[in-house]
């Protein structure tokens, strides 16, 4: 599965720890991130995605989000 997620407060260039521990949590898990200058994009196995949304979350609004927002999509075949 794929997610793209964006976490605010957003600052181009500046990611805050807000943003830095949410990838991590997510590359905790196993999940592949690539991190992007407006939002990043992850990979994950099906049965893996909802504990990666959840660590994700958790570490975001742990480490100062006010904001996150999330695309969930099947990997393409």
């Amino acid at each position: 599965m794929q997610l793209e997620f964006t976490v605010e407060p957003f600052v181009e260039g500046q990611p805050g720890p807000h943003v830095t521990a949410a990838v991590s949590a997510a590359e905790a898990i196993g999940a592949r991130v690539e991190f992007g200058p407006f939002g990043s994009t992850c990979t994950a196995a099906a049965d893996a995605m909802p504990q990666v949304i959840a660590e994700l979350v958790r570490a975001a609004f742990a480490n100062g989000a006010t904001h996150v927002t999330m695309h969930v999509a099947q990997s393409a075949p």
